[in-house]
């Protein structure tokens, strides 16, 4: 029972660290580029980006650890 407690919130992590990371602005210009440098009209938003860093640092460390939990049970 704790094995399939614990595998569905593998999953939602796993769907949350895949979000996380989708959100996140690129660190090069990519095709911002290519669309006419929009962003240098537009601006970057620093403190979103900062904040989903951070997400995704303690998303990535749940992900490990229940990783390493659910090999220990199985």
């Amino acid at each position: 029972m704790l094995g399939v407690v614990l595998t569905i919130i593998y999953l939602v992590v796993c769907l949350a660290l895949i979000a996380v990371v989708l959100l996140q602005s690129g660190r090069a210009a990519g095709l911002g580029a290519i669309a006419g440098g929009a962003q240098s009209l537009v601006g970057k938003k620093k403190g979103l980006d900062e904040k989903l860093g951070k997400v995704t640092t303690y998303v990535a460390i749940l992900f490990m650890l229940l990783t390493i939990v659910l090999v220990v049970i199985n």
